[in-house]
């Protein structure tokens, strides 16, 4: 399963009602609290490079990362068209390597769920330390259990816009915890009729963690956990929490 491929051609389009600029001031906010205000930070899973472009102009010097091509192609046409210095590597998050060790890493928009082995969501975690600078901070968050079971599962969420439309089926297995997405795109066809649209069909997976269970990767991975909050607050998590954020550090390499 090829994920992104033509989602990436309209991810920027359907994703307009995303706050990045909220999310940038709340994620820079647990950063600088932590005494990262500049350096050396890596974006894990930065897709089309949106909250990437919005840390840079915040001056960090940003490495983005992500497995799908069509987005990276995109986030490199941002970053021409606003002239920023950003890396990106078209790298899978399970294997990724960096030239050398960085100030913090953040992983923002659910990319953790992408993840379905607790075995590679441990190994992730070790790369992450191990590229971090000692004492470095790693920040993400991750989608809950109680939004794919009560919220997401067995849901069917569509949208049609004058340049494409898409339609969204949710399936949430309760003994596997996976979330499956299947995402049929009609997206006009450039230099054609008005009324030419082609259809593309993507299937994604992500897997809904326990808290327990991304305490017990950090440490695993080599991370000392810190701080887990319900998104965009200062609150600790809730039941019905949709988006949970962590906060955790390098602690030493082993």
């Amino acid at each position: 399963m090829d994920a992104y491929t033509s989602f990436a051609a309209v991810y920027d389009l359907f994703m307009d009602n995303i706050p990045y600029e909220e999310w940038c001031a709340y994620l820079t906010t647990l950063l600088k609290e932590r005494g990262v205000g500049n350096g050396l930070v890596l974006d894990l899973g930065c897709g089309t490079g949106s909250l990437t472009e919005l840390l840079a102009a915040e001056g960090y010097d940003m490495i983005g990362v992500d497995n799908a091509a069509d987005m990276l192609e995109i986030a490199m046409e941002k970053r021409i068209a606003n002239g920023r210095d950003i890396l990106y590597l078209l790298q899978d998050m399970r294997e990724f390597e960096l030239y050398g060790t960085v100030a913090a890493v953040v992983s923002i928009c659910d990319s953790i769920n992408y993840i379905l082995d607790y075995e590679d969501l441990v190994r992730v975690f070790s790369l992450v330390n191990n590229y971090l600078d000692p004492g470095g901070v790693f920040i993400f968050d991750f989608n809950t259990e109680y939004k794919y079971r009560e919220l997401l599962g067995e849901s069917t969420i569509a949208e049609n816009r004058e340049e494409g439309s898409f339609i969204w089926e949710n399936y949430f297995d309760e003994e596997t915890r996976i979330n499956e997405y299947d995402l049929t795109l009609f997206i006009r066809k450039e230099n054609k009729p008005e009324s030419l649209f082609q259809k593309f069909e993507e299937t994604h997976y992500q897997r809904a963690y326990s808290l327990e269970e991304i305490k017990k990767a950090l440490k695993e991975g080599g991370l000392v956990f810190e701080a887990c909050y319900d998104a965009f607050t200062k609150e600790p998590p809730k039941q019905d929490s949709e988006r949970i954020y962590i906060v955790a550090r390098e602690q030493g390499k082993k």
